[in-house]
């Protein structure tokens, strides 16, 4: 099937190129209207007109020719309308391209019929640093009149979207004359009602948000309280639960003792309000009166001071947990003014000296709850190839990241469709390198084939037509699922099918592709007849007949007559191979990698003050001070070019832990206290929480509003993501971390010695600990219904 040219040839192709690539670049303002364009239609377009440079050699190629704009990757049906997907990330499954930059696509090639545009809007978020962004997914409203449950209608709309947009839809759909007077009210679960007065005020600032909570019935414990699904927020959800569940911080904000260390005036702080509405959400967790609460107006702050969780898109509960660590940190900062501290290399001094004297600097700057539960100290040492010069330095830490060890090799499924028509297409199973090339799988596809790798072709195939040819040299990361490889000899011709029929009631046909496509290869001189009856040939499996009686019939070879069955794939014995099951780690494992020494890479040499250059030094972490509450991060999520992935190996972490720093003072000992899980892949799942009560010592499930009790053999999984380990000797208070620092001094006062009260934090300095770099992201959906919002519309 051929493609056809755009008009006037090269040069429209190059007009439009020109003219999308421009636009392309427009920036965003608040109000203007952007279109959404499926990434694969788009990547197909972009090689029509020769986009990119290596796309030039197929610019204006009939085989490439994108044909109509087609959304229907990005939509799904929901009842009788189409809603796009869940989980569709920006430039991965989807592009965004201006209102102009729409018009001029579709004036070229027309929207696929049946389809409606995807147009979003451009929203401002952010409190103090205001930034904009297409809101992709709408809020979900639930429409009625006059308290009528029983005739609800939902619709969705913009949070830029004004009460008096609502409204004028209300009166349309149920009917409401535009002379008669209104009043609109936001619904609460708990059956009360909030009037919405400002006709110009948006659904945002209204407080008008997909997801609903309720008081509920009491709960028989406290802090066994959900928290409910704002939409996509099971990511948030997880990571509070789990920092409720930490004993001393919860105590801290249960007592108020937050209130005296408030530092509103900190210029790296949230003015206060990250803490207040922490402090918030944890009483009513802990009054025992919820059975679940709604975290909105903790959200709502979250999304005041860190705009990447205002939305409702799927997040990462450990960078949630990161921000709410550094941002309850900064707004509990005893420290009012920071002093300027000038570090000093460890000049060949003792460890413990300088590790003293890098925990001090830490504490003159850094001095609050957080500091005194989370914070530590790891070690690292350089040494310069070159001079040996051996550099070691202590530094403070929140939370310990941990690499995952990764398995070298993957399975891929293939489907190898040879030349010759009368062998029917196989399918085989290939153990190929992670990180490889599409060299080695031809390689491992020769090896059973028996087909030379030079010979052959790997393609991707995406909505009946070749989405994509790959060449050997390119990394293996780039195919994420099925590819078909073909084998070669002579010219290359692709073959699409298309099925070619007249519309009932419309004057013109539609050609839409089907089936698979194949290659053939054919000799430069083939006449029309040959290629013509070549194609046939190749299509024996949609001609062949089955004997309904003595009498053979011969089936039809007139190409348009054809009627297309599916293709029969052969299944090659590598498909029966099982893989080995999925290795598992111990968290020790994931330690000791943590702590190998490495190589910097030539990207990120360390300047050597002996050499006075960079150098590409090897460096090795070690453990040094750990903290009464360890938070360990499991690096489950890895990124490439091509590929998200996720490591869902299971990591076997004891529920309690002996972390031997120094031979000489003993093991430090730690029991689990509570684990982020995330279940799925990278693009969706879902987050939930185990976490043990620090009243009556059981484990319990916090999914989302629901909350159930679990046993310790469920504790430990694949889903294990965020690990958090509390000392034994500062459990309920004891050792050298006491929240009640004013009832210790009374007690102190009263003994007969006289002896002076300590400090909070005297003998942080000892403690033993580590760290790592900046974990990975991840992408979540919750998988509880949405509770939307209800607008009762009254009229009088």
């Amino acid at each position: 099937v051929q493609g056809k040219m755009a008009e006037g040839g090269a040069a429209d192709l190059d007009t439009q190129r020109g003219e999308v690539a421009a636009l392309l670049k427009t920036q965003l303002r608040k109000g203007d209207t952007w279109y959404l364009v499926d990434s694969h239609w788009f990547k197909q377009w972009k090689k029509y007109v020769g986009f990119d440079s290596w796309d030039k050699y197929q610019m204006g190629d009939q085989n490439v020719y994108p044909g109509p704009v087609d959304n229907s990757g990005l939509l799904t049906s929901d009842g009788d309308v189409l809603a796009i997907k869940e989980h569709l990330i920006d430039e991965l499954d989807y592009i965004l391209i201006p209102t102009e930059g729409w018009n001029k696509l579709v004036s070229w090639y027309p929207l696929m019929e049946g389809q409606e545009p995807i147009s979003r809007k451009v929203v401002e978020q952010g409190m103090f640093v205001k930034h904009c962004k297409v809101e992709v997914y709408l809020t979900e409203l639930k429409l009625c009149e006059d308290r009528n449950m029983d005739n609800v209608v939902t619709r969705r709309f913009s949070k830029a979207d004004t009460i008096d947009t609502i409204e004028k839809e209300m009166r349309k759909l149920f009917s409401i004359p535009d002379e008669k007077e209104t009043r609109l009210w936001n619904k609460y679960m708990s059956n009360t009602f909030e009037p919405l007065n400002k006709p110009d005020s948006t659904i945002q600032d209204a407080g008008l948000y997909q997801g609903q909570c309720s008081e509920g019935r009491q709960s028989e414990r406290a802090g066994l309280c959900g928290l409910s699904n704002l939409g996509n927020t099971c990511f948030m959800n997880s990571a509070l639960q789990c920092l409720s569940n930490v004993p001393p911080l919860t105590e801290y904000f249960l007592k108020d003792k937050y209130n005296d260390e408030l530092n509103e005036d900190n210029p790296l702080g949230m003015k206060g309000e990250i803490a207040k509405a922490y402090a918030e959400i944890t009483k009513q967790s802990w009054s025992g009166k919820y059975s679940y609460v709604t975290p909105r107006p903790f959200k709502t702050q979250v999304g005041r001071f860190a705009p990447q969780f205002s939305g409702y898109q799927q997040q990462d509960s450990h960078e949630l947990l990161a921000f709410l660590l550094d941002g309850l940190h900064e707004d509990l900062n005893r420290i009012r003014k920071k002093p300027y501290i000038l570090l000093k290399d460890a000049e060949g001094r003792p460890d413990k000296v300088v590790a003293e004297e890098a925990w001090e600097n830490h504490i003159k700057r850094n001095d609050s709850i957080i500091v005194d539960i989370f914070h530590g100290l790891f070690k690292s040492t350089l040494v310069c190839p070159v001079c040996a010069k051996v550099s070691v330095t202590f530094d403070p830490f929140c939370y310990l990241t941990l690499p995952l060890p990764m398995k070298k090799e993957r399975t891929l499924e293939v489907y190898l469709v040879r030349l010759d028509p009368l062998a029917r297409p196989t399918q085989y199973k290939l153990t190929v390198p992670k990180v490889g090339y599409i060299s080695d799988l031809c390689t491992s596809l020769s090896t059973l084939s028996g087909v030379p790798a030079e010979k052959m072709i790997v393609t991707d195939i995406y909505n009946h037509r070749f989405h994509r040819i790959f060449a050997t040299n390119e990394n293996l990361s780039s195919i994420m699922e099925r590819d078909d490889i073909y084998d070669t000899d002579h010219v290359v011709i692709p073959v699409h099918l298309r099925e070619k029929y007249k519309q009932s009631g419309y004057n013109h046909t539609s050609t839409p592709l089907f089936g698979q496509p194949f290659l053939i290869t054919v000799p430069r001189t083939l006449s029309e007849d040959k290629l013509y009856n070549m194609l046939l040939l190749h299509l024996w499996w949609v001609t062949r007949t089955h004997t309904c009686s003595t009498t053979v019939f011969r089936p039809l070879l007139i190409i348009t007559h054809l009627t297309v069955c599916e293709q029969d794939f052969e299944k090659h014995e590598s498909m029966e191979y099982k893989p080995q099951k999925k290795a598992f780690f111990k968290l020790k494992d994931c330690i000791e990698l943590f702590t190998t020494k490495e190589k910097l890479g030539a990207e990120d040499p360390w300047y050597c003050p002996n050499c006075k250059e960079h150098q590409q030094a090897t460096k090795k972490l070690d453990l040094w001070s750990l903290p009464p509450v360890l938070v360990v991060h499991l690096k489950r999520f890895s990124y490439s070019r091509y590929m998200r992935d996720k490591l869902d190996s299971l990591v076997d972490f004891p529920l309690r832990y002996e972390f031997l720093i120094d031979p000489n003072a003993g093991p430090c000992r730690y029991d689990l206290i509570a684990v982020s899980n995330h279940y799925g892949g990278m693009g969706g799942g879902h987050y939930t929480a185990y976490a043990k009560n620090k009243d009556d010592d059981k484990w319990y499930n916090f999914d989302d509003s629901s909350v159930s009790p679990a046993n310790e053999d469920q504790i430990v999984s694949k889903a294990a993501y965020v690990l958090f380990y509390q000392r034994q000797d500062t459990v309920k208070g004891t050792g050298y971390f006491n929240l009640d620092r004013e009832e210790e001094e009374e007690e102190e006062e009263r003994e007969e010695d006289g002896e002076e009260v300590e400090e909070n934090r005297e003998g942080k300095e000892e403690r033993k600990s580590v760290t790592s770099s900046q974990g990975a992201s991840a992408s979540v959906q919750s998988d509880e219904e949405d509770v939307n919002d209800n607008v009762t519309m009254k009229t009088k």
